[in-house]
């Protein structure tokens, strides 16, 4: 059952993103970037109040992602790729994206901290930071 409510597009929508994000990493490290954008979806609270859907999550400005602006990321969603996004839909959360509202690939190792938030791990190349409880608790919920 769905964390978040969504609709076929939209998770097409998340599908592409993750691909385009990760998709050098995995299908584990694709599914850690949707645990980050349905975590965005869910939090309601620092740089994502009111970002009520995925859609609001994939195109936010300032504050959103990358890949929005390159090619690759508006190649169209393949079968496996949409699988995987209903699977981060869904609820489905892998360490250390489990709780995260952030990642990035650095030049180097991961910083203990990336504007205030907490570094929860690395996964290959992306580090992924989350914010306590306190702040965010919507993301702590399920």
């Amino acid at each position: 059952m769905a964390v978040i409510k969504t609709t076929s597009e939209q998770t097409r929508l998340l599908a592409r993103l993750m691909r385009a994000e990760a998709e050098g990493e995995g299908e584990l490290g694709m599914l850690m970037v949707g645990n980050v954008g349905v975590n965005r979806v869910l939090a309601n609270c620092l740089d994502f109040k009111n970002i009520r859907n995925l859609q609001q999550m994939v195109y936010q400005k300032p504050g959103g992602f990358e890949a929005t602006v390159k090619s690759y990321f508006y190649q169209r969603a393949r079968d496996r790729d949409i699988r995987l996004a209903q699977r981060a839909v869904n609820g489905e959360r892998t360490h250390p994206a489990s709780n995260s509202l952030w990642f990035f690939r650095p030049q180097g190792g991961c910083p203990a901290t990336w504007y205030d938030q907490q570094n929860s791990g690395r996964f290959k190349n992306h580090c992924f930071f989350s914010p306590t409880s306190e702040d965010c608790p919507a993301v702590y919920k399920f």
